[in-house]
């Protein structure tokens, strides 16, 4: 009986002692809990989560329906924060273990509402489009980044105030440590400056094609605090460092008005006058008629003869298009060559063609000599 008695009795003490303080049937509990708040979170997650969803895509605002796939994440920790808040009531805030629970249920706490609000700020950021007008799209992205980050920045703030940690020390002793790493990143330095400046003069923006001398050409996807990323034409990515664009004269190829056509005709040295004078006007009959190009003070268009070639008669071809798409320009380019090489045709010229001719002359000295 003594045996069992002390069995008994060394097992109530473990019971009631437990690990650092904490009996075990808290620990129990404790445990208990926290299964019963991962099963509640995913009934949240099935259940509750889908029947909104239903009633939300069934408004025609699309603007619901983006807060609430962007609120989904957070919501979903809502079940464990509850629950550690219970947790935290039905033990004695005054223990150690109820000061710890306390601790972790606002660390929770605070998580959830500053998730909540980098969350809801993803949909709302569509309202920023407005200010595309006044600023450049890149820097709009720049801004809606900036305060994202702001919000996980403060948010830590607040985790670590929950645990008694003064952020005003920690950045005090960051400050020497990046003098450090400043004199370091001279260079991130230097592309975050130039990648301001890019967005704020408006040197190009997201989805303007650009050519990059000495460097590359493409479409803008992304213009980063560090770097660009160009897309080539054969659909390569590259990533050009910002202070590049601050050094180097940037075509911006999508800023203009109209797309520009520069053709040299060469047409036969047996072609008369007339002919040459019939088709130069013919064919600025048709530019100056014809929407698909821009005849103006501004934007003139030229036909005339250029020069004598080595073998052939050039006639200048000089105008502008009324677009800047490139499917649309290539097509003007083709109806207009088809109208050139139709005239040509009808008016009975030829093409040229590199050439050359042999003139022999008979000597006759030397054919009385033979005889």
């Amino acid at each position: 009986m003594n045996f069992i008695e002390n069995f008994y009795s060394q097992f109530l003490r473990v019971f009631r002692d437990g690990v650092f303080g904490i009996s075990l049937g808290d620990l129990i509990i404790i445990f208990g809990c926290i299964i019963l708040s991962l099963l509640v979170r995913g009934i949240v997650a099935t259940v509750l989560v889908n029947k909104v969803k239903k009633i939300v895509s069934k408004t025609g605002n699309k603007i619901d329906d983006k807060l609430f796939e962007a609120l989904v994440p957070p919501f979903r920790l809502l079940p464990i924060v509850v629950v550690f808040l219970a947790i935290t009531l039905y033990f004695d805030i005054e223990s150690t273990l109820g000061v710890y629970l306390k601790k972790i249920n606002n660390t929770l706490s605070t998580i959830f509402v500053f998730w909540l609000i980098h969350q809801a700020l993803i949909p709302f950021s569509n309202l920023f489009n407005k200010l595309e007008k006044i600023l450049s799209k890149g820097l709009v992205l720049w801004i809606v980044k900036s305060l994202k980050y702001l919000i996980i920045f403060l948010g830590i703030v607040a985790v670590l105030e929950v645990w008694g940690i003064k952020i005003g020390p920690v950045i005090a002793g960051l400050g020497l440590f990046g003098v450090a790493v400043a004199l370091g990143a001279q260079d991130l330095f230097k592309n975050l400056i130039s990648g301001i400046m890019i967005l704020l003069e408006k040197r190009f923006q997201i989805g303007d094609v650009i050519s990059v001398p000495g460097h590359t050409e493409g479409t803008v996807e992304h213009i980063g605090f560090r770097s660009t990323l160009i897309r080539k034409f054969d659909s390569t990515p590259i990533t050009i460092p910002n202070y590049i664009f601050a050094e180097a004269p940037i075509l911006n190829y999508t800023n203009r008005n109209y797309r520009r056509i520069n053709w040299t005709i060469g047409l036969e040295y047996n072609s008369t006058l007339d002919q040459l004078k019939k088709l130069t006007d013919n064919i600025s009959s048709y530019l100056s008629q014809n929407d698909n190009f821009i005849v103006n003070d501004t934007y003139k268009s030229f036909v005339r003869i250029e020069k004598f070639n080595d073998s052939s008669i050039d006639i200048l071809i000089l105008c502008f298009t009324s677009t800047k798409d490139w499917d649309k320009y290539l097509e003007i380019k083709e109806e207009l060559a088809i109208k050139i090489k139709d005239n040509v045709e009808k008016i009975g010229l030829n093409f040229a063609f590199p050439s050359h001719s042999i003139y022999i002359e008979k000597n006759n000295s030397i054919d009385n000599n033979k005889t």
